[in-house]
């Protein structure tokens, strides 16, 4: 199957779609034939204007207005997504905050803001996500955007490296607990997965991955092999 038609038939939710990379995940859904696209985000103006712009290039796409400091929204824009289009089969958790704070000049106040962003609504997503998955016997991916700050990362960012590295966590330990169904996997920002499992295009991958066999999506992490069993 070509790229051109990788997401085919597929509802996807891209969590933070409506700017940055979450807008170009999700554009590059509606490339990849989805059937419909839910975008969420707090940017009324901008997340209107992309659902406009996909609707009428021919996918759906419907926007859900979520504050992802809030887990009653988090929550809410899965079981939103799933009650416009009937089901959901891919998530993109692309939001992410990145106030700036080193560990001497972050207060509580900036901390709990990118843990409940970039740590907390992600959970809550999954957890919505693969419920509906499993309940469906599907399978699925979820797409995590992480970052190469996680290994440790610039001074400045001590709050989002704290956050991120908990998500990369995160993202391992459900990857493992869901290893036969819908699978989580994260990908590093820098990164672009064009590999279906069908063989993958060398040059378009820093490194050639390849899809393991089971009702979801397996893909290692970015620079981390996962076993098969």
């Amino acid at each position: 199957m070509s790229l051109a038609h990788l997401l085919a038939g597929t509802i996807v939710l891209v969590s933070g779609g409506t700017q940055g990379v979450g807008a170009a995940v999700a554009r590059a859904a509606a490339a990849q034939g989805a059937a419909g696209i839910a975008v969420s985000g707090r940017s009324i103006e901008a997340s209107e204007s992309l659902a406009r712009e996909l609707t009428d290039a021919g996918t759906p796409t419907w926007f859900i207005r979520t504050d992802l400091a809030s887990v009653a929204d988090a929550k809410a824009s899965v079981t939103g997504t799933i009650d416009r289009f009937g089901r959901l089969d891919h998530v993109v958790n692309a939001a992410g905050l990145t106030t700036r704070g080193t560990m001497l000049d972050t207060d509580q106040d900036l901390f709990d803001a990118h843990i409940a962003v970039n740590l907390r609504a992600p959970f809550f997503i999954m957890q919505e996500a693969i419920s509906h998955l499993k309940g469906r016997s599907a399978g699925g991916s979820i797409v995590n955007i992480v970052t190469m700050s996680e290994h440790g990362g610039q001074p400045y960012l001590a709050p989002y490296v704290a956050s991120k590295a908990g998500l990369a966590g995160l993202v391992r330990n459900a990857a493992h607990a869901h290893r036969w169904g819908p699978d989580p996997h994260q990908r590093a920002e820098h990164r672009l997965d064009r590999d279906r499992g069908r063989g993958c295009d060398p040059a378009a991958l820093p490194r050639c991955r390849r899809r393991l066999v089971g009702t979801g999506v397996r893909l290692p992490t970015a620079g981390q092999a996962r076993p098969a069993g």
